[in-house]
């Protein structure tokens, strides 16, 4: 079960950029997901993306009235998530990998406790910075620390067990009046079931939550697909790859999209 949390400082760079988002989501967690957003940005979702049918998903989308903060999209959530383990991924985030599929899978199989990610950058000071102990464990997240302990940053991306609605239910709000979601990561630090999954190198963590950011991983996704010939982040592909859907439903989402260089390599796949 995946959540997209777009927030609301990036909730357009999200739209732009779900098909990335649900690729790698559904890829590795499953064919449910939900969407949390605001009242200006949702209905650009549902019009993207609709119901997933077409995809062979199930896509269920739930307004985030005022910015208060990640972890509260687990209150709001909390019907669609249950008891059930999630993953959490914030609107913004790029990544891309060889070691992606292998890190998700790791999180995803981790029966109890929670799983986040973190990415080796020059300047931590500007980030969540984790540390680790000897069995890849978090043992601490500081919020931009004048004097970082380590140059590892905590990604957009997060795994959860059961217990994750319980614990948003518990958070108070902090000193800018958000549910943070450092402070339900740190739920699970406690009784020491916080795991953590470095990035190695060849991997990407792109922010696209500015102009700049945004144009940043563009020009990396046109190098790649240019160099390559392969798609990244293509919601179409993964439903087809994993049996979710047939060539001939691929060719139909091909056809809706229209004559341009993305849904020609969509037709060259179902043709495979």
């Amino acid at each position: 079960m995946a959540l997209d949390a777009g927030g609301f400082e990036t909730a357009s760079a999200a739209v732009r950029q779900a098909d990335g988002l649900l690729s790698a989501l559904c890829a590795h967690a499953g064919g449910d997901a939900g969407d949390s957003s605001t009242p200006q940005d949702l209905p650009l979702f549902k019009l993207l993306l609709g119901d997933g049918k077409s995809l062979g998903l199930k896509l269920s989308y739930a307004e985030q009235p005022k910015p208060e903060g990640l972890a509260q999209a687990y209150q709001i959530g909390a019907k669609f998530v249950g008891s059930d383990p999630s993953c959490l991924i914030l609107g913004d985030n790029f990544f891309y990998g060889a070691e992606l599929g292998k890190l998700l899978s790791s999180a995803q199989e981790r029966e109890k406790g929670a799983t986040i990610f973190a990415y080796q950058v020059a300047d931590p000071s500007s980030y969540g910075v984790l540390t680790f102990d000897e069995k890849n464990r978090i043992t601490s997240i500081e919020e931009k620390p004048a004097k970082p302990k380590s140059h590892w940053a905590n990604c957009g991306l997060y795994f959860y067990d059961g217990r994750a609605v319980e614990f948003a239910r518990g958070l108070k709000p902090s000193a800018r009046g958000e549910l943070e979601i450092t402070d339900l990561s740190r739920c699970y630090m406690k009784d020491q079931s916080l795991h953590g999954e470095k990035f190695g190198r060849g991997s990407a963590w792109l922010d696209t939550g500015t102009a700049d950011g945004l144009l940043q991983a563009a020009q990396f996704v046109q190098t790649v697909q240019t160099r390559t010939g392969m798609l990244l982040g293509s919601p179409e592909e993964v439903a087809f790859r994993k049996g979710w859907i047939g060539g001939k439903e691929l060719r139909v989402l091909a056809d809706a999209i229209g004559k341009n260089a993305y849904a020609e390599t969509l037709r060259q796949i179902a043709a495979e």
